[in-house]
C-alpha cells in the first residue's frame, strides 16, 4: 500500500484507554438566461441576504416578469399564495423543499423532493402544493453558484527540476476543486531550468467560477534528483502491541506482493489476529496481485481473519463497478472477515485524472454499490488528511485510517486505525503495515 504523507487537517465516537493513552475515535453548466423560461405569476419580489444564500418572496398575480418566481401549471394559483424561498445555493448541496422553501402560507405535497444542484447556473424546481383543498403545480427559480476554493493536495513535496530540462509545474504539484474539473494552474515568478539553483515563485489554481487558491514554493534545479531517503525507524510487531496495549482491540497487518512469501504460521504466532491482503490493483486494466491466491490460502489455513483491498486509479463510476464485479468473481462466494477495501492515492498530480471531489467520492460510492448487489461490503482506506478534506462518506461505511502517529488526534469514526508502515516481525521479510482492529466499531 503506498504511503499517504499529506498536510492537511479535519475530524470519530468511542475511546480507547489503557497504558495511559487516550484514542480519540467518534465518531452541465446552465448559464442564466436574461429572460427565464418559466412562465410566472408574480406582482413583487425582495430580496433579502441569508448568509450565503438570499431569499425570494414571490407572491401570486398574473403579471408575467423575468424575475426568479412560481410559475402558473394548468390552472391560475390564488392571489394569496405566496412563496419564500432561498435564491442562492452552493453546488452539490442537498437541499429538500422543506428547506429551500424559508415561508408558505401552503402545503408541500412533496416535502423531501431535493432541488437540482448539480449544476451551476439558473435553474428551477417544480413545487406541487395544496390550497384551500385545491392542489397546484408551480416552478421556483434559483441559482447554483460555486463559491469554494481549489484544494491544493501536493503543494510541490519534490520540487525538483533537472537542469536543461522542460519546467512543469503541473507535475510536480497536485489540486482538486469542488466542481470544476479542470481548473486552471498558472504561476507568477521565473525557472531558468538552464542554470542550477533556487527559484521562488507563487502557484495559483483557478476553477471556472473564479475561485482560487494561490501558494508560495521554491523550486530547485538540480544537476541529479536527488533519491528519496529513509530515515524511518522500525517497529517490531510485539513492541507496536505493548504500546498500543488498548482495551477491546485486535492487531493485525496488511499485505501485497512487496511481502512475498509470508510464513503466515509463524505470523500469528506472534499475536497477530487478521491480515488484509492486496487482490489486485488498476492501472488502466485490471490485474491481480501476484501473491493474492497465495496469501489467502496459507493466512486462512494458519487461522487469521481475512479481509482485500484493491487499489485502484478508476476515474468513472463505471469503472469502479466493473473492478467490483471483478473482486466479487475472484471471490467466488468466499466469506470474509472484513469488508473490501477501496483503496485510491493518487493525489500527487490529481488533476490529470479529470474529476472534482464529488466525482471521486461517487466512485467510491459506485464500488461500494456493486459489492452490496453481490453480497459484499465496502470500506474505504485514506489518510487522516484525506479523509478531512476530501471523502465525504455519505453513507458511512467503516473507514479504515492511515495515520502514523503515536497517538491519533482522527476525531471521525474508524474501525481499523494503521498505525505503522514500518513494521518487522518473523516470517515476512521487509517492512510491513500494522493495523489496529477497534473491535466496538462495527464493520457491517
Amino acid at each position: 500500500m503506498k504511503r499517504l504523507f499529506f498536510a492537511f487537517i479535519l475530524t470519530a465516537v468511542c475511546t480507547l484507554t489503557a497504558c495511559g493513552k487516550t484514542v480519540s475515535t467518534d465518531s452541465d453548466i446552465v448559464p442564466k438566461a436574461e429572460t427565464t423560461e418559466f412562465v410566472v405569476t408574480t406582482a413583487s419580489t425582495e430580496t433579502t441576504s441569508s448568509g450565503t444564500a438570499a431569499v425570494n418572496k414571490t407572491t401570486a398575480t398574473a403579471v408575467s416578469t423575468t424575475a426568479t418566481t412560481i410559475a402558473i401549471a394548468d390552472k391560475k394559483i390564488p392571489d394569496e399564495v405566496y412563496f419564500e424561498n432561498i435564491d442562492t445555493v452552493e453546488v452539490y448541496d442537498e437541499i429538500p423543499l422543506s428547506e429551500f422553501i424559508t415561508d408558505t402560507n401552503v402545503t408541500l405535497l412533496e416535502p423531501d423532493k431535493k432541488i437540482g444542484t448539480k449544476k451551476i447556473g439558473h435553474k428551477g424546481v417544480k413545487v406541487k402544493f395544496e390550497y384551500n383543498g385545491e392542489e397546484y403545480e408551480g416552478k421556483l427559480g434559483y441559482d447554483v453558484v460555486d463559491t469554494t476554493n481549489p484544494v491544493i493536495l501536493n503543494m510541490g513535496w519534490n520540487p525538483y527540476v533537472k537542469l536543461d530540462q522542460p519546467f512543469n509545474l503541473s507535475s510536480i504539484v497536485g489540486y482538486v476543486d469542488n466542481y470544476d474539473r479542470a481548473p486552471v494552474l498558472t504561476y507568477t515568478g521565473e525557472v531558468d531550468t538552464s542554470n542550477i539553483g533556487t527559484y521562488d515563485i507563487t502557484a495559483t489554481v483557478t476553477d471556472q467560477s473564479g475561485n482560487s487558491t494561490s501558494w508560495d514554493m521554491t523550486v530547485l534545479v538540480l544537476s541529479e534528483i536527488p533519491a528519496p531517503e529513509d530515515n524511518n525507524p522500525r517497529v517490531n510487531f510485539q513492541d507496536f502491541m505493548d504500546y498500543y496495549c488498548y482495551e477491546n482491540v485486535s492487531y493485525g497487518i496488511d499485505v501485497s506482493a512487496w511481502q512475498t512469501n509470508v510464513d503466515y504460521e509463524k505470523v500469528r504466532e506472534q499475536g497477530c489476529d487478521f491480515v488484509i491482503m492486496r487482490m489486485g490493483y488498476y492501472y488502466g486494466e485490471i490485474v491481480m496481485d501476484d501473491y493474492y491466491q497465495q496469501n489467502m490460502e496459507n493466512a486462512t489455513a494458519a487461522g487469521l481473519d481475512v479481509g482485500v483491498y484493491f487499489y485502484t486509479t478508476a476515474n468513472t463510476e463505471d469503472e469502479a463497478r466493473e473492478q467490483a464485479r471483478w473482486i466479487v468473481e475472484q471471490l467466488d462466494g468466499r466469506e470474509l472477515d472484513y469488508p473490501v477495501a477501496f483503496d485510491w492515492e493518487e493525489w500527487g498530480q490529481f488533476q490529470q485524472y479529470g474529476m472534482n471531489v464529488y466525482d471521486l467520492n461517487q466512485i467510491f460510492e459506485a464500488f461500494c454499490d456493486e459489492l452490496e448487489k453481490n453480497g459484499y461490503t465496502g470500506m474505504l482506506y485514506s489518510s487522516k488528511n484525506f479523509l478531512n478534506n476530501f471523502w465525504t462518506n455519505k453513507n458511512n461505511r467503516p473507514v479504515w485510517l492511515a495515520h502514523y502517529v503515536d497517538v491519533t488526534d482522527y476525531e471521525g469514526q474508524f474501525a481499523i486505525w494503521q498505525a505503522s508502515a514500518y513494521g518487522r516481525m518473523d516470517g515476512i521479510e521487509g517492512d510491513v503495515d500494522m493495523n489496529i482492529r477497534l473491535n466496538e466499531v462495527p464493520l457491517y
